[in-house]
């Protein structure tokens, strides 16, 4: 079952940071600001028990669960736009 706190926008948000190696890039791509990626990002890691992220100097990068989990959440969200087409 899906966690009640995890939603399209947290998986999309991850997937952007992972692509782009940045809060602040992700968040002006998504037409939002760099905290509330920040707010995001922190909620999917809560929810899911575990770091996503490493954070730190330079790109932001991915833990090995955050790569499986970025992994999952595209195929979701190709999916989800499959489903609204």
């Amino acid at each position: 079952m899906l966690h009640p706190s995890i939603t399209l926008k947290h998986l999309e948000t991850l997937v952007r940071v992972a692509e782009l190696g940045s809060f602040r890039r992700a968040a002006d791509l998504l037409g939002t600001t760099q905290p509330n990626v920040s707010v995001r990002i922190a909620a999917l890691e809560e929810a899911l028990g575990t770091p996503l992220l490493v954070r730190g100097t330079g790109p932001v990068r991915l833990t090995d669960r955050g790569a499986a989990v970025r992994d999952q959440a595209q195929r979701v969200l190709a999916e989800a736009e499959a489903l609204a087409d």
